[in-house]
């Protein structure tokens, strides 16, 4: 949260010529106003999985690139990217951005300001209890993962 995967996605896409895919972008169009907390984004981003699946899978298999700005804070949901990595039959990239936590909550305050609708929920208190769930990729999960390290 707040390390800056939003900027690298859009920029990566535009780069690669790929599709862009926001996760905060579709939690928001399919679910308006039911996010404000952590429980409520874990609910309705496990709700939304099924379909984006499908939907990633079908756009790689038609040849096109794909760019997914979504978290992978843990194994488990870097297994899914994978599942749909290998059941495409398509290379993929894990962009792991290594920001320290000051960093983090730097800009996750310019954000706020940037985008006042996210205030209730872009907060410190929701950035640490986002982040004690982290765990770093590690090479044994089977990805291709590529490092960005960021400093405050």
């Amino acid at each position: 949260m707040g390390a800056g995967k939003s900027t690298k996605s859009k920029n990566l896409a535009r780069d690669r010529n790929g599709v862009l895919l926001s996760e905060d972008e579709w939690l928001t169009s399919l679910y308006p106003g039911l996010i404000s907390s952590f429980d409520d984004y874990l609910k309705y981003s496990a709700l939304m999985k099924p379909l984006l699946k499908e939907h990633v899978r079908r756009i790689l298999e038609a040849g096109a690139n794909v760019v997914m700005d979504f978290p992978a804070n843990t194994t488990r949901q870097r297994e899914w990217f994978k599942e749909i990595a290998s059941e495409s039959k398509t290379q993929h990239e894990l962009i792991y951005i290594d920001a320290s936590d000051e960093l983090c909550l730097r800009q996750i305050s310019e954000r706020r300001t940037k985008q006042p609708e996210r205030a209730s929920f872009d907060t410190e208190s929701m950035f640490y209890e986002v982040t004690k769930y982290f765990e770093a990729p590690s090479k044994n999960e089977g990805l291709n993962i590529l490092i960005e390290k960021r400093n405050a």
